[in-house]
């Protein structure tokens, strides 16, 4: 039976919140399917405002995938705020999609793709407006299986109770096994219930099913064990890996908003995995190998997306886009191709050691120069050998003097707080730093208005990366380092005065943190801060230090633990973490290893171009490194702006 819309319920309610539209749907290039023609309906979360979450590349990804199965359809829905949620319990309206306004409770699977774990309550908001219960273990076979995707579910213990599976690793592929599993299942006749269900998709690649795993805990408060429930669940589970991503061209047909949202562009993956080597980077680690698109896969990408969308910005993504082995030849080649129109490029992220100036001027082809970022995140040389960031200080200067001397005017660089053996004078040198680039940049283009914005954020250990072990650093020094900080940058006035600083206090770095590398018995936090009234807790506005605190004291002291003990204390080698069950493919001795070099101040290669270093990833992925250059062109092709959609 098709699901009633609940639109005629939430339409009335809609002029009383701020930003509605967010809510209406319509998009260009979104789907509406019929819904009896589905075996698997999918909702597609993103726990999020719309304004984030619509833009996500992920969410994008697999609702197109999805939805160009004739077996299936996928919708999408995203947080909504809390005067819109006030008014819809007040009215008795359902969480809903934003395509067709179904109710989230009426589709077969509820997957939430997870990009930072302060979205933890809003997904508990989601579940208790749709009518589906909380934890996993109340659910039956009429409620939709809640699968948590993106960089989180790497550790998805803390929301254990919640969720009934984990897809670890790239996502294009298992969502098809998934949506195979569960058509299966239905077709026939559901048997043995949910457990059924449950026991067949812990069978497939990918998939952690976490009521399918006891845990224990030992004397000390540390996990002594975790172990399968049931001789057809494997003891580990080993992420999914997408090899060729020319055989994933998505998205085809990017979404283009009703509302202003936080990027307005059309995005291209140009690779995916990093082999940088950065220590605090979860996302380098876990998205190894390195897979690079070819030169005509991305040309025929972007003059999809252009002519799709007729967005006027093209966003070349990746964890470090000037990596590309043929970045120079891919950003000519577009500047070539899209030359004397309005659509420009972008490189969102960006090293200062794969820089240079051509390629920027290629980027900034059409007029555009909005300044240039890069993120040295260590202060000091010692600190960026401790976190395998050797970016020095010298190349970084040498290249904003070239990029001042023709015409930019504005720097911003990115640090950290908080890093593995940082003191204070290690946080201190980004005021030298910062002044450094205002001479620099006065003396190459004889100008006194340049400009360098500082951001620096609190350093969060993430699972799966050298630092997993590490001690997170406490709110209070964090704090007073950065006080200690812009005392420094306005201590030359002269200077100091070019030089902006945007950061935020130590206190959800440590919440972060909690969520990190928190183990099953964060999931009573985590309800208790929602019952509360968390939301939104990646937003200053809505964050609050104190329930998160309060909340951790009530639910873990009498568990013998605490904040503090998941957060500011170093783990040992032998101890069993609560993610080592799930395999990211990187050997736990090599990131041992590396965290003993961190301690040490050595650095780690680039394995891309110096001999392998037994990270194991490839052996355990099935696959290898894989870089240009491709002996393809971009094809030149006749140019389509935003006037002129759907032409040619």
């Amino acid at each position: 039976m098709t699901p009633p819309t609940v639109w005629s319920d939430l339409e009335p309610l809609l002029p009383r919140v701020a930003k509605p539209v967010q809510y209406v749907g319509g998009e260009l290039n979104a789907r509406t399917k019929d819904w009896d023609a589905a075996d698997v309906r999918w909702a597609l979360m993103y726990p999020d405002a719309y304004e984030v979450g619509l833009p996500n590349q992920g969410i994008q990804i697999l609702y197109e995938v999805l939805n160009e199965r004739a077996d299936a359809l996928a919708e999408r829905c995203y947080a909504v705020w809390p005067d819109l949620e006030a008014l819809m319990r007040e009215s008795g309206v359902p969480a809903f999609t934003v395509d067709a306004h179904r109710p989230l409770g009426a589709f077969d699977v509820l997957g939430v793709s997870f990009s930072t774990e302060l979205g933890y309550t809003n997904l508990l908001t989601a579940l208790d407006l749709a009518g589906i219960p909380l934890h996993a273990a109340d659910r039956d076979e009429s409620h939709p299986l809640v699968v948590a995707g993106g960089h989180a579910a790497f550790n998805p213990e803390p929301i254990a109770r919640f969720v009934d599976v984990a897809a670890i690793g790239d996502g294009e592929e298992v969502v098809g096994d998934i949506t195979d599993v569960v058509r299966d299942w239905k077709a026939e006749g559901r048997p043995g219930g949910r457990r059924e269900l449950l026991l067949r998709l812990a069978a497939t690649d990918g998939c952690y099913v976490p009521s399918l795993y006891a845990v224990s805990y030992g004397a000390d408060g540390a996990i002594a064990a975790v172990t399968p429930a049931d001789p057809r669940v494997p003891a580990t589970v080993q992420k999914r890996t997408t090899v060729s991503l020319d055989d994933w061209p998505y998205p085809k047909t990017p979404l283009v908003p009703l509302a202003e949202t936080v990027h307005e562009r059309a995005s291209v993956e140009i690779f995916r995995g990093c082999t940088r080597g950065c220590r605090f980077c979860q996302a380098g680690m876990i998205t190894r190998p390195v897979r690079e698109r070819s030169l005509q896969g991305i040309g025929e990408m972007v003059d999809a997306s252009v002519r799709a969308s007729g967005f006027d910005e093209v966003g070349l993504l990746s964890l470090s886009s000037a990596d590309h082995t043929e970045i120079a030849e891919i950003t000519k080649g577009l500047a070539d191709r899209y030359e004397g129109t309005n659509t420009s490029l972008s490189l969102p992220s960006t090293r200062v050691d794969a820089f240079n100036i051509d390629l920027a001027n290629e980027i900034s082809r059409n007029g555009r120069r909005s300044g240039l970022t890069f993120a040295p995140e260590g202060g000091s040389e010692r600190i960026r050998r401790v976190i395998n960031k050797m970016v020095s200080e010298e190349d970084l200067i040498r290249t904003v003097s070239e990029a001042f001397g023709q015409g930019w005017r504005q720097v911003k660089l990115y640090f950290m707080c908080g890093l593995p053996t940082e003191e204070d004078a290690d946080v201190l040198q980004i005021a030298d730093m910062a002044h450094n680039v205002i001479r620099a940049g006065r003396a190459a283009s004889g100008r006194n208005d340049v400009r360098c914005t500082v951001s620096i954020g609190g350093f969060v250990p993430k699972p799966h990366t050298p630092f997993q072990w590490a001690a997170q650093c406490h709110p209070d020094v964090v704090d007073d380092r950065l006080r200690q900080l812009r005392a420094a940058v306005n201590g030359d006035r002269k200077l100091g005065r070019n030089v902006g600083m945007r950061y935020h206090d130590g206190k959800p770095s440590l919440i972060e943190g909690l969520l990190a590398r928190g183990d099953r018995r964060v999931g009573a936090v985590i309800e208790r801060v929602w019952r509360e009234g968390g939301r939104f807790d990646g937003w200053s506005e809505h964050f609050s230090y104190d329930r998160w605190v309060d909340a951790a004291a009530a639910e873990l002291e009498p568990l013998g633990v605490s904040l503090l003990w998941f957060t500011t204390r170093e783990r040992t080698r032998e101890e069993v973490l609560p993610w080592d069950h799930l395999d990211s493919g990187l050997e736990r001795d090599w990131l041992w290893d590396d965290w003993q070099d961190a301690l040490a101040g050595r650095e780690q290669d680039d394995c891309r171009w110096t001999p392998c270093f037994d990270c194991g990833v490839c052996p355990s992925t099935g696959t290898d490194i894989e870089v240009g250059p491709s002996g393809t062109t971009l094809i030149p092709l006749s140019v389509v702006g935003p006037g002129s959609r759907g032409a040619g």
